[in-house]
C-alpha cells in the first residue's frame, strides 16, 4: 500500500489466491460436515444441524466474497478472523497491506 492506497500488484496477488483460499476452506468445511453426519445421533438432528451449519457458512468470506478493491483489507481481516488463512499466507503481499491488516487483526 502506498499512502493508504492499495497497490496493483496487491489486487492482483489477492485476485489470483482467492480461489485457491476458498477451496481449501470449502474443502474443510466438507470434511466438518461429514464429521456432524457421522455423530450418533438421529438423521433429522443431523439434517438440521447440517442445514443450519451449511446457511452460516455462505456468509463467510471464505466461501463468498465481495470482490472489490475497496474491500480487500477487509475480506483478508474476515478470511484471517475465520480461519480461512493465516497471517503467513500473505507473505508475498507488500508490508504495507500486511501492516494495515496486522492493526486490525490486533
Amino acid at each position: 500500500m502506498i499512502n493508504g492506497e492499495l497497490t496493483e500488484k496487491d489486487w492482483k496477488l489477492f485476485r489470483n489466491k482467492i480461489v485457491g483460499w476458498q477451496e481449501a476452506y470449502m474443502d474443510r468445511l466438507n470434511k466438518e460436515y461429514i464429521d456432524l453426519l457421522s455423530e450418533n445421533c438421529t438423521p433429522s438432528d443431523k439434517f438440521w444441524r447440517l442445514e443450519k451449519r451449511i446457511r452460516e457458512d455462505m456468509k463467510k468470506t471464505g466461501v463468498q466474497v465481495r470482490m472489490s478493491r475497496s474491500a480487500l483489507i477487509t475480506n483478508i481481516v474476515s478470511l484471517i478472523n475465520e480461519g480461512a488463512i493465516s497471517f503467513e499466507d500473505l507473505d508475498e503481499f507488500s508490508d504495507g497491506l500486511k501492516e494495515t491488516v496486522r492493526i486490525f487483526i490486533r
